[in-house]
């Protein structure tokens, strides 16, 4: 196909994006990613794209409803808005006449999985196809209707308007379009200089339940005859129920049942006060769990002998500069716990609950109840999650949920506690960092070797597709070491770079978290990039910007450095730090500005600059990175989770100390800088370099480079 696009026109090339259309009574426009797919836009049967592969479609009611179906899940990062947005600005309609539905676990969809910042970055794409292939479909039925030429018809306001003034609603052509066998106009997306919606700061389109409580998530879903179900869980990581006695328990009011899982005891009740109160009566004996031989000092120390000896420094090497980092473990601590509504019978099971990869949990769960072969016989309805962070990657209240009702005979309602979630949850890895960098005689930077020491990230849920699932299922290690060599790079021009992943086999659960390796390697290399500016007697930013291998981090680097008035004469124990981090097809800097002179460090103001391509809706974009932010300097002061022989010592927000709207800066500004039309990702970009800057000013407020983190560690 011919080239004919204008510069900076986004093209959907069709051997990349097949739309299709479902047969329905409305006119329903499927799309997907296909390599070498040739285009195709006249109907096929609902037979034949049952067996197909979808990632978005656009269904046009013959009321004239507006309905976009996507596999993805809302997490409070505001994908529901961002889709909509795109598909008002190809359908010309306005925003709130966009419905947005999230898909159930099926096989017909790629992937499901949302996270490593791809739901826009891959569905924007298709989103688009779909959309202008509709608007095409309706235009071409309007013509066919009106005879007379499809160039010359407009649509505006959910409507095809022709030259004489004619109007027909969408939902009036819906059935016309769907039996449309050759399109008279193009079904090309909108160049992006002719975007009204897409690229406007816009509100969410959910925010109005947000703020009443209508938004309902799994626990508030009311499923005939689902009774609340709380689990007695053992006192350390992964311990197993010994024995136990409920006779009593069974007595007390408004119990309803005790079931034995493989994770402990589940009591039903009546209300959750009732189920509370028998399960905190229950008196069971517990055999501890595999990590009970383990506390954080033997954890440091495993991990520090995994770094090994030096390497040999590269040849003409005047000095070697070394710099030590420990991270803790991390608890993802979303704002909804682990929950789920079950109903199993004999021959099926049928779920909900708020899932980063329902196909995942559909398997999980076939597979517990002894159905891995019929996968199918499980429903994953997936509901709104109050955030995710990697947690919602794993199935395990899911499985929970579905073994209480098969036991119980009965639908049950399961909540995982705060204290559940803390303590029985899975947790981003500690590690160990060892960077050494080679310095020539005359400044030069001759090389660089990050060498890191981090327990398997587990990721048995692959990247969304079965093949990876099982890969991470059977060489946990492998994968995890695949992932670490894909995303991990250092940004600079530092002669022979090497960065080494050494896993440390330990019995503790773990998961991928907002930003997987860089929350750890990234902010590592940043914080001593800035340690080696010190010794080098050169400014961190001069140095970043005659070292940088991209463009776009120059610019954002050079935004906040703008924005931010860097070097600008500051009171004593105030001092400004910057990082930068490239990573999900975006770039962004930091600029943070601590005051080091009271009990604890205080973030005073932040200075953002992104450039994520497209920003789709950019008050969504701010609200992400402000977020984000928030999260890397509570995780960099004071957050942090501790093993004590084998039981995690955090058990709620009281001594998992998060950050308080008091701790918050008076101040986070973010400035986009687009370098083009490409969609980049936003939900973990924000985390690493924001962690790294504000180290980074600490450090020049102090002069001392932070090493250990939390910072404030009270129980170390």
């Amino acid at each position: 196909m011919a080239d004919t696009s204008k510069p900076n026109e986004v093209v959907v090339d069709r051997r990349r994006f097949l739309t299709w259309v479902v047969a329905s009574p409305a006119l329903v426009v499927a799309a997907r990613l296909g390599l070498d797919v040739p285009g195709a836009d006249a109907a096929e049967t609902e037979a034949a794209t049952a067996e197909t592969a979808l990632n978005a479609y656009i269904a046009i009611q013959t009321d004239g409803g507006i309905h976009a179906t996507l596999p993805r899940t809302e997490m409070g990062q505001g994908i529901t808005t961002g889709v909509a947005m795109l598909v008002a600005e190809e359908l010309d309609v306005s925003l709130g006449s966009v419905e947005v539905r999230t898909a159930d676990a099926d096989s017909r969809w790629v992937i499901q999985l949302t996270g490593l910042s791809s739901t826009m970055r891959y569905l924007a794409g298709p989103i688009r196809a779909a959309a202008a292939t509709a608007r095409a479909r309706l235009v071409t039925a309007a013509a066919n209707r009106w005879h007379v030429s499809a160039q010359s018809l407009t649509t505006v306001n959910g409507e095809v308007v022709a030259p004489d003034g004619r109007r027909a609603g969408y939902g009036s052509l819906a059935e016309d379009a769907a039996r449309v066998l050759l399109l008279l106009v193009s079904a090309q997306p909108k160049n992006p200089s002719a975007y009204t919606v897409v690229g406007q700061p816009t509100g969410r389109i959910d925010a109005a339940q947000l703020v009443t409580g209508e938004a309902r998530y799994a626990l508030d879903l009311d499923i005939p005859g689902a009774v609340p179900v709380v689990v007695a869980r053992p006192p350390t990581l992964r311990g197993t129920v010994r024995d136990f006695d409920a006779s009593a328990e069974l007595a007390m009011p408004g119990v309803l049942g005790v079931a034995r899982i493989p994770t402990g005891v589940a009591v039903a009740a009546g209300n959750f006060s009732q189920a509370f109160a028998a399960r905190d009566a229950l008196s069971v004996s517990w055999d501890p769990g595999p990590a009970s031989h383990l506390s954080d000092p033997d954890i440091r120390t495993r991990l520090r002998d995994a770094i090994g000896a030096r390497p040999l420094p590269p040849l003409f090497t005047a000095r070697t500069l070394e710099g030590r980092f420990d991270f803790p473990y991390l608890a993802h601590a979303p704002m909804e716990t682990q929950s789920c509504v079950a109903r199993v019978t004999v021959d099926s099971a049928e779920l909900w609950l708020g899932a980063q990869d329902p196909k995942f949990v559909q398997r999980e769960v076939a597979q517990a109840l002894g159905w891995a072969l019929t996968p199918q016989r499980v429903t994953v309805h997936t509901a709104r999650a109050g955030g995710g962070f990697g947690r919602r990657f794993f199935a395990e209240a899911a499985v929970e949920a579905a073994l209480i009702s098969r036991a119980l005979s009965r639908p049950v309602k399961l909540m995982w506690t705060r204290n559940d979630d803390m303590r029985h949850g899975r947790y981003r890895p500690a590690s160990h960092h060892r960077i050494l960098a080679y310095v020539g005689a005359n400044g030069s930077i001759l090389g660089w070797n990050h060498r890191a020491a981090i327990p398997t990230v587990e990721f048995p849920h692959g990247f969304g597709d079965v093949l990876t699932s099982l890969l991470g299922i059977v060489l946990p290690e492998v994968t995890s070491a695949t992932f670490f060599a894909l995303t991990q790079h250092v940004p600079y021009r530092f002669g022979l770079v090497g960065q080494e992943l050494r896993e440390v086999s330990l019995p503790i659960p773990t998961a991928s978290f907002r930003s997987v390796f860089t929350s750890q390697v990234g902010v590592a290399n940043e914080v001593f990039v800035d340690q080696l500016a010190r010794e080098l007697g050169r400014d961190p930013v001069e140095l970043r910007r005659s070292q940088l291998t991209s463009s776009r981090l120059k610019a954002v680097l050079d935004k906040v450095v703008l924005e931010g008035a860097w070097g600008r004469s500051l009171p004593p124990g105030v001092a400004q730090g910057v990082a930068v981090l490239e990573e999900w097809d975006s770039a962004i800097a930091h600029l943070v500005e601590v005051d080091v002179t009271g009990e604890a460090p205080r973030v005073l103001r932040v200075v953002i600059a992104a450039d994520v391509g497209l920003p789709i809706n950019p008050k969504s974009i701010e609200a992400q990175l402000q977020g984000a932010a928030i999260d890397a300097f509570s995780t960099t002061l004071s957050a942090g989770i501790h093993i004590d022989a084998g039981a995690v010592r955090e058990g709620s927000f009281a001594d998992y100390r998060w950050l308080r709207m008091r701790h918050a800066p008076s101040e986070i500004a973010v400035h986009l800088v687009r370098s083009d039309d490409r969609v980049g990702g936003v939900g973990e970009l924000g985390y690493p370099s924001a962690a790294a800057a504000l180290t980074n000013a600490i450090a020049r407020a102090t002069g001392t480079m932070p090493t250990r983190f939390p910072l404030l560690d009270a129980g170390a």
